[in-house]
């Protein structure tokens, strides 16, 4: 029986931040979130990188506990394979009396956090035209600027974070009509 990964994890060191915000190490973690476990040459495949590069950041996710070995999955002693430990990560703005490690390493996490968003939108865009039509029909891109408190944009991020949970709950990888999509959220006071 596969285990089952924890429901999410919350950053907290500046050290397991780094770790993090490296873009390949991200976008292997979601590979195994989303896809599931892979084997090294699986993943090599993916992303188009040699298996002992992908081996050495492999390594760097579990030594901070992001990835771990799934052995029983190996058809033989040589073959590594990989699964996510958490479903989600969560990754709060450093608190003003952080140290700076603290706030940098947040900072440069959520940075790239962005940026792995960003590719993974314009691939989407690229790649929609050879989505069936109903599938780009129900994608939406979408902003708005309102003029709001501190608190209000406060209740509106758990507003907005309730309906992201609500989705996350109907979700089925099982369904013979279900495919991977993503949401995704952002509230700040605009620079």
């Amino acid at each position: 029986m596969q285990k089952q990964p924890d429901r999410s994890i919350v950053l907290t060191s500046a050290k397991q931040m780094r770790a993090l915000a490296h873009p390949l190490r991200l976008r292997i973690l979601g590979e195994l979130r989303v896809g599931g476990p892979r084997s090294v040459g699986g993943l090599s495949e993916v992303f188009d990188e040699a298996p002992g590069t992908l081996s050495y950041h492999l390594g760097k996710l579990a030594e901070f506990g992001f990835v771990e070995e799934a052995p029983e999955l190996a058809a033989d002693r040589r073959e590594r394979w990989w699964r996510s430990v958490h479903e989600l990560t969560r990754i709060d703005q450093a608190a003003p009396d952080a140290s700076v490690a603290e706030r940098r390493a947040s900072s440069a996490m959520r940075h790239q956090v962005i940026d792995v968003s960003s590719a993974i939108l314009h691939k989407a865009i690229d790649d929609a035209e050879a989505l069936p039509r109903e599938w780009v029909e129900a994608a939406v891109s979408s902003d708005t600027v309102a003029f709001l408190t501190a608190a209000e944009l406060a209740e509106a991020g758990a507003d907005l974070e309730a309906v992201l949970a609500k989705w996350r709950a109907r979700s089925n990888r099982d369904r013979d009509d279900a495919a991977a999509v993503q949401l995704i959220v952002h509230t700040f006071r605009r620079p």
